[in-house]
């Protein structure tokens, strides 16, 4: 089932640091747009993990690295988990590449893991991971 909300919506109730993170990165409009974007969402955990550079990135002047972590996490088009393929890899907005690799049920994509698949959204699609990905600086 499609949710009416677009993905900033649903990263406001289950993804508040990364909410937080798009909005101090001036992304909400991009990410409120038509898409279909698919977005690997770290969760509030993954952030929590790196709280201390998360604070300093949260900071105005590091809005356009914060903008550039964050893009590196969303790719454009809808891509389910079903549809990622071992091996393969996917062009971020960022304009780097995400590596898929997929073992049995588990899909990891640049490294962390695929926790919760498939949340569908009005714009795209949502798959929370365990992990922040960061581009090359």
């Amino acid at each position: 089932m499609t949710s009416t909300k677009n993905i900033v919506a649903l990263a406001k109730e289950s993804a508040k640091t990364l909410a937080a993170a798009v909005t101090a990165a001036d992304l909400i409009k991009t990410l409120e747009g038509t898409g279909p974007f698919t977005v690997f969402a770290p969760t509030d955990a993954a952030f929590a993990a790196i709280q201390k550079d998360v604070d300093n990135l949260l900071k105005p002047e590091n809005k356009a690295k914060l903008a550039k972590i964050l893009t590196y996490h969303v790719v454009s088009g809808k891509h389910m988990a079903a549809q990622l393929k071992d091996g393969s890899e996917l062009t971020t907005v960022e304009g780097e590449k995400l590596k898929v690799s997929v073992s049995g049920h588990k899909v990891m994509i640049g490294g962390a893991h695929v926790t919760t698949a498939d949340v569908t959204a009005s714009n795209g699609v949502v798959h929370l991971i365990d992990k922040v990905l960061m581009p090359k600086m």
